[in-house]
């Protein structure tokens, strides 16, 4: 949980720079990229993060250090975001990693914008999650702490090689499981597709059935969503034909299970408590 000090700072220091790292377009790649490799590093020196929120310490000095990590093999951009953001008082020293992280999401947000690629990453994103919901041993190797980032990542592109995702879905997923920042996989997965969501200005609703929903379920499904969250929303829609029947749907974190094998799996529950 971060502090007041850190949302103000995280908030503040990212409203500032919006427009400028927007304006980077395809360039907002490789500013994302940096912006990754940053958070590793800070994540992994504690003494670096402390000499760069210490507010005791003069900016100048600041600079000297990120100009001795970075020198002048970093867009520019990358080094106007990180030059702003040990500006800024945190709560905590470890904060400065989570404000990093959160520009580089945003720099890779904002060159999907420029490839015209931002829907299908959110919904290629939000494919991820509910493919990986039923596959709980793959997902635990995604996040295993016990085995270096190497192997994860290895074992990541085993996965996901070849399947025609977009360059930004692969990246992001392949973040959340390079550097874990002590969070489990699939919920680094939700919070990019909530991130995805708020930047497009509407919410992702993901319905798991067994057949192809029809337009009008669809337009029921916007309908009552809409009203529900109070804003607009994407339906996408997963086929799945071992549900059987019924109806999944995923908001958020928050998930109904009506399908025809949850009340299977339900019943048997109910069998095998009563015996």
């Amino acid at each position: 949980m971060r502090g007041e000090a850190s949302r103000i700072a995280d908030r503040e220091s990212r409203d500032l720079l919006a427009s400028k790292l927007r304006d980077t377009r395809e360039d907002a790649w490789r500013i994302g990229n940096e912006l990754f490799v940053i958070t590793s590093l800070l994540d992994g020196n504690v003494r670096i993060e402390r000499a760069l929120t210490d507010v005791s310490r003069p900016l100048e000095d600041k600079v000297a250090v990120l100009n001795t990590l970075l020198g002048d093999q970093v867009h520019p951009m990358t080094m106007e975001i990180m030059t702003e953001v040990v500006k800024r008082r945190w709560s905590r020293a470890a904060d400065i990693a989570n404000a990093v992280e959160d520009f580089g999401v945003d720099a890779m947000m904002y060159y999907a914008d420029a490839t015209d690629s931002t829907l299908q990453v959110s919904i290629e994103l939000a494919e991820l999650h509910s493919a990986l919901l039923n596959t709980p041993v793959v997902r635990a190797k995604l996040y295993d702490e016990t085995v270096p980032s190497e192997a994860r990542v290895k074992f990541f592109h085993e996965l996901f090689d070849g399947k025609g995702l977009n360059k930004v879905t692969m990246r992001l997923a392949e973040h959340a499981t390079e550097n874990l920042r002590r969070r489990r996989y699939l919920e680094t997965i939700q919070w990019l597709i909530n991130k995805l969501s708020r930047h497009m200005g509407e919410s992702m609703v993901i319905v798991t059935t067994a057949t192809p929903l029809k337009q009008e379920q669809i337009d029921k499904l916007i309908a009552v969503y809409s009203k529900k969250i109070g804003r607009a929303v994407h339906i996408n829609s997963v086929v799945d034909p071992s549900v059987l029947g019924g109806m999944r749907v995923q908001v958020g974190d928050e998930v109904t299970d009506n399908t025809v094998v949850a009340q299977l799996e339900n019943l048997q529950r109910s069998v095998k408590a009563v015996s």
